[in-house]
């Protein structure tokens, strides 16, 4: 009997299309970073409970947050942290409390909210299932993902003559309530959706749930080397970080160096104003326990943030083959040409010449080439994690990311080789770059 040898993208492939699979919404992908690094030697941190700062691997998580930290067996008087932060969350529907309402035709709608800056058009004609976490009666939280349920069913063209030449428009009100069933008065979503989580729908006291793309993850292209799948923006962040981790702890816990962190926050697409947020606590109060725990005082604790450095790991445009003229004429990242380092003059990204540096040696170490990114001057910039982290914690901080194309899509596109690289760079920075 013969076996398969597989190369090094195709690996990376499937364990990044079982990596989406298992995170439809942060709350899953939260828990599966944690399972992850506590299947490869890191123990679990309840926050309530005195912070362990021992040499090896800690997790802990938070409300679809995810934080790990790495203490080396000899902590130096120079010791600094390095943090690699991401996020967790991506644009989405999210239901509301009422769950579900009627029309007057006997159609039954899923009640939704917009959740981020989504494409709309995008989710149109998908077949949706449900995701996230229930709150039961106990106070424990379940997770939970249905199959398929639901469709938001576009107008055909023959009631919408002017759909093309006019353009589509939507009103998030009126257009974008999926269909879940007809004619069927006795349904009842939440007893669906607690039985897909086997648990009894009376003791569902409160939940967070979206809805997510059914379709799974696929690669494609002459060589299979592009990658769609939704939410990419910004678990290709999250999973390269996570990767690189793995590699890195694989090896053994380090002799001496910096602390090594991983931030996957929640909420970036909302703005992060949340206790699970990049501008919340969260990040802050796992460095400043941290040193406390290493004995750090408060004097010792602001050297270790001034020598401290961060990646803002966030999704990035690639140049779009048929928008080209919405991208700077002389900045021209591609999809598959590597990373890109993301630059704004209005410090919409925290890069500046100090975190460039920092980004660089890691590239160079790693092998991996890197792109830069700058917007076009008539076209606005977005932000991420990468300013509110700087802002907050005083620490430089550069902002890079995998390129995509259709970002904010129901079903983003990547490549595959930008994926793996990216996790190379961020193994060469924590390993000392």
């Amino acid at each position: 009997m013969g076996y398969f040898e597989y190369d090094e993208r195709t690996l990376h492939a499937i364990d990044y299309r079982h990596f989406l699979l298992d995170s439809p919404s942060p709350y899953h992908a939260a828990d599966l970073v944690a399972q992850r690094l506590e299947d490869a030697g890191f123990a679990r941190q309840d926050e309530r409970d005195p912070w362990d700062a021992s040499p090896g691997g800690h997790v802990m998580v938070r409300n679809g947050a995810a934080i790990a930290w790495v203490v080396p067996k000899r902590i130096d008087e120079g010791a600094a942290f390095r943090i690699v932060g991401a996020h967790t969350d991506s644009p989405a529907f999210k239901i509301k409390p009422s769950l579900t309402s009627s029309t007057p035709d006997g159609w039954s709608l899923i009640d939704v909210e917009v959740y981020g800056g989504m494409i709309w058009n995008s989710w149109l004609d998908r077949e949706l299932a449900i995701a996230g976490r229930l709150i039961m009666a106990d106070g424990s939280s379940v997770l939970v993902r249905t199959g398929a349920l639901a469709r938001i069913p576009q107008l055909a063209i023959h009631l919408d003559r002017g759909v093309n030449p006019e353009g589509l428009h939507l009103d998030p009100q009126k257009h974008l309530h999926p269909v879940w069933t007809v004619d069927d008065p006795n349904a009842d979503l939440l007893s669906q959706i607690a039985r897909c989580a086997g648990v009894e729908a009376s003791e569902i006291v409160s939940h967070d749930l979206i809805l997510v793309p059914q379709q799974g993850p696929e690669t494609f292209g002459a060589k299979g080397e592009f990658f769609a799948a939704g939410q990419q923006d910004n678990l290709s962040s999250v999973h390269a970080g996570l990767t690189a981790l793995e590699r890195l702890i694989g090896a053994g816990i380090p002799d001496a160096g910096d602390v090594l962190v991983f931030a996957c926050f929640n909420h970036e697409e909302i703005g992060s104003e949340t206790r699970s947020g990049a501008a919340g606590p969260i990040l802050q109060s796992v460095l400043e326990r941290t040193a406390a725990a290493l004995g750090r005082d408060l004097d010792g604790r602001a050297r270790m943030f001034a020598a401290s450095s961060c990646i803002s790991a966030d999704a990035a445009h690639s140049v779009h083959p048929n928008y080209a003229e919405h991208h700077d004429p002389a900045t021209r990242p591609v999809m598959g040409r590597g990373p890109v380092l993301k630059i704004n003059a209005n410090q919409r990204y925290a890069t500046d010449a100090e975190s460039i540096a920092v980004w660089t040696r890691a590239c160079r170490a790693a092998g991996v080439p890197a792109q830069n990114f700058v917007s076009n001057n008539a076209m606005p910039c977005g932000s991420t994690i990468g300013p509110i982290t700087a802002t907050r914690l005083g620490i430089a901080t550069v902002d890079v990311g995998v390129g995509l194309l259709s970002m904010h899509s129901a079903r983003e596109m990547s490549h595959v080789d930008d994926l793996i690289g990216m996790s190379k760079v961020l193994e060469a920075y924590w390993a000392g770059a």
